[in-house]
């Protein structure tokens, strides 16, 4: 019998083998988008208040891949140590289900980098940091997780506006309709501090002058987390959808012989 050949067996083994680095990868990205989606730099209302929330719509479809890949690489397994065909049918159709669904994860991931500009995030400052002018619960929720996260970035990575301070006086913004430049041009989360989080010097930061004020902007801060998560939610699913593709070739040959 054809499924008893030396030949097969280790065609089998092989088969086995790739299942296993499948299962090994579906943790490691399931893990990946566990640790993505946790969202660890808080810059979820950023995006969500643009309503641009692709990359995180792409890491819950890499960590729902993870999963199915290793509950059914465990099923490929199964089949092909048994030589059961049902089992291995049931196998390749469901893979190749969970396989569409990463070819969208990584297609969507990889995307998303082209809204990652500094006009993007300096529109959206400009319009909603501080912005009182709320319809409903939802807007003032958005509004107000936006201006949080925007303080929070500005310092804790002692950075100011975008590009820096002069995007608060160069544009038009919420923040100056309420604010006069004769009192704060800028947030006062521009301004430097101490060791205990005391302002150094208001009037100097008020004024502009160095070292009283943050002159480096927050994009890099900003687009570069949300960049290396990109790229990691794409390529690495990249790079498991080569290997599966193979491995999904090959059992649909093992599945091929066993029906001869």
């Amino acid at each position: 019998m054809a499924n008893t050949s030396s030949g097969v067996r280790v065609f089998q083994g092989l088969l086995i083998f790739g299942n296993v680095v499948i299962m090994l990868c579906g943790i490691a990205l399931t893990a990946e988008c566990i640790f993505h989606v946790s969202d660890q730099n808080d810059l979820w209302p950023l995006l969500a208040a643009a309503n641009n929330t692709d990359i995180f719509a792409a890491a819950w479809i890499g960590l729902f891949v993870g999963f199915c890949l290793f509950v059914l690489s465990v099923v490929g397994i199964f089949g092909i140590m048994k030589s059961a065909k049902n089992v291995i049918l049931t196998y390749i159709i469901l893979m190749l289900i969970v396989y569409i669904f990463e070819v969208a994860s990584c297609i969507t991931a990889a995307t998303h980098r082209d809204f990652l500009v500094p006009n993007f995030f300096l529109k959206q400052m400009l319009q909603l940091y501080g912005n009182r002018n709320w319809q409903n619960d939802d807007e003032f929720r958005k509004y107000t997780e936006l201006t949080n996260s925007w303080n929070r970035v500005m310092t804790e990575n002692n950075c100011c506006g975008v590009r820096g301070p002069q995007d608060w006086i160069q544009f038009n913004s919420v923040f100056r309709s309420t604010h006069l430049d004769s009192d704060f041009p800028w947030p006062r989360e521009c301004c430097t501090t101490d060791f205990v989080d005391q302002f150094l010097n208001l009037d100097g930061c008020r004024l502009g002058v160095r070292g009283f004020v943050h002159n480096q902007g927050c994009f890099e801060f900003i687009s570069g987390p949300l960049n290396r998560h990109a790229w990691g939610v794409a390529w690495f699913g990249f790079a498991i959808l080569c290997w599966t593709f193979f491995v999904l070739a090959g059992s649909m040959y093992f599945y091929a012989i066993l029906n001869n």
